[in-house]
């Protein structure tokens, strides 16, 4: 959600981003009061899987995983942050290394085995 990206605890950065979204960026409003089988999600993860099926996405970014579950049981094909990144770096737009050493000074958390894991995918 918009508002989470403009929150004061956000990173600087992210905010001022969020405050000044460039042109290619569109923000659609959707409700998310009353999303049955979605109450235990907080209201972002709800609004991004109620969007998802809204829009017929292809797929969806989700790394939580109670979300995860949610999105899956609800038939929408999922990927993290990392599976992004590793996709992003077989086409050449990230260095997947120094993206994944970039996001673990971040407040990201996963295991070492997994970014093991993506390096091996992803061919690094």
């Amino acid at each position: 959600m918009l508002k989470e990206l403009q929150h004061d605890e956000a990173p600087e950065l992210v905010q001022t981003w969020a405050h000044r979204l460039p042109s290619w960026v569109s923000v659609t409003e959707i409700a998310v009061t009353n999303a049955r089988g979605l109450e235990k999600l907080q209201a972002g993860e709800r609004a991004a899987i109620l969007l998802a099926e809204f829009k017929g996405a292809e797929i969806i970014l989700l790394d939580e995983k109670a979300a995860r579950r949610i999105a899956s049981d609800r038939g929408l094909r999922i990927t993290g942050i990392l599976g992004l990144l590793g996709e992003a770096s077989t086409r050449g737009l990230v260095d997947l290394p120094a993206a994944i050493d970039r996001l673990r000074k971040t407040n990201f958390r996963c295991s070492a085995a997994l970014l093991k894991a993506t390096l091996d995918r992803f061919g690094r």
